[in-house]
């Protein structure tokens, strides 16, 4: 007999997300592998909250009144990779709590190219599908063959790219299925496993040169518009080093806001604010949140 899964109560979402600050989920369930999800939605105790899919918890924002839904946490138990070949093809499979990095690195040992861009990413596959995640000039779904999601009714389907509108840092079924990912397909092309390992130690040695990595952030703040960086409308804006409480923008990278230490929720929304007002006042240019805040105020 199956154990009854466990659903966690008030989960401190400042754990699970990688600016460390905000409220409480009502509850959490850490489900250890894709056939346990399956099984757990398809008898949700608690089909009157909305669900939301957590992996590393980056580009998400808890608000300090907490969330009042049920969040699945995928990091540990949705961490499936490996490799089929199908027709000569060669095919990469991971699941949806993988970090993004780690599928760059898989791939790389394996002699492949093209998902060394992965390394830079923040984040794990499912996020980088939902919000087709992107650095250095390539991004996640060119690389996709199929994807594997899994219905509110614990349904697993699995659907290919002509099935999704993909645009810049946002994914949309073309009929509207409220799936979730929680997984994918991707193809990466024949390359020398040398070159690809330190194409991806370069990649890293320059964001640890750019962005500002010793103190918790949730990564690009805010999406870049047509033909221009966020980073320089900001800093063109004179706000770096603009700060509220314990969060600050970061003078190293101006599209990061960093906790200090003790940052609110609260303190890194009302900075988001005022970064979008000040911008907007000086070039006109409305700047579109990457990251997604939820929750309820204090």
């Amino acid at each position: 007999m199956n154990p009854q899964p466990i659903l966690l109560e008030h989960v401190a979402m400042e754990r699970q997300t990688a600016w460390r600050a905000g409220g409480a989920a009502r509850f959490g369930y850490a489900p250890s592998s894709e056939k346990e999800l399956s099984v757990f939605l398809k008898s949700n105790s608690r089909p009157d909250l909305p669900l939301l899919f957590v992996g590393l918890g980056s580009n998400l924002l808890i608000r300090d009144g907490g969330l009042k839904a049920l969040v699945i946490f995928t990091h540990r138990g949705l961490s499936d990779m490996d490799v089929t070949v199908q027709n000569n093809d060669t095919f990469f499979y991971a699941s949806a709590g993988v970090a993004l990095p780690k599928l760059a690195r898989f791939a790389a040992n394996m002699g492949f190219e093209g998902a060394e861009f992965m390394a830079g990413i923040p984040g794990s596959v499912g996020g980088g599908l939902a919000m087709n995640a992107g650095c250095y000039g390539s991004e996640v779904w060119d690389y996709v063959e199929r994807v594997r999601t899994i219905t509110l009714d614990g349904e697993i389907k699995e659907r290919l790219p002509s099935d999704y509108i993909v645009e810049y840092r946002k994914v949309s079924h073309k009929r509207g299925r409220n799936d979730f990912f929680i997984g994918g397909w991707f193809r990466f092309n024949v390359g020398e496993k040398q070159k690809s390992r330190n194409r991806i130690k370069e990649l890293l040695k320059q964001r640890v040169q750019e962005q500002p990595l010793s103190k918790p952030n949730s990564g690009s703040v805010f999406r870049n518009p047509d033909g221009e960086f966020a980073a320089r409308l900001i800093e063109n804006s004179g706000l770096k080093g603009l700060q509220r409480g314990a969060a600050i923008v970061s003078d190293k990278h101006a599209n990061f806001i960093i906790n200090t230490g003790g940052a609110t929720a609260k303190n890194i929304e009302d900075l988001i604010f005022e970064i979008q007002s000040a911008v907007e006042s000086r070039s006109g240019v409305k700047l579109e949140k990457e990251v997604h805040i939820l929750g309820d105020h204090c």
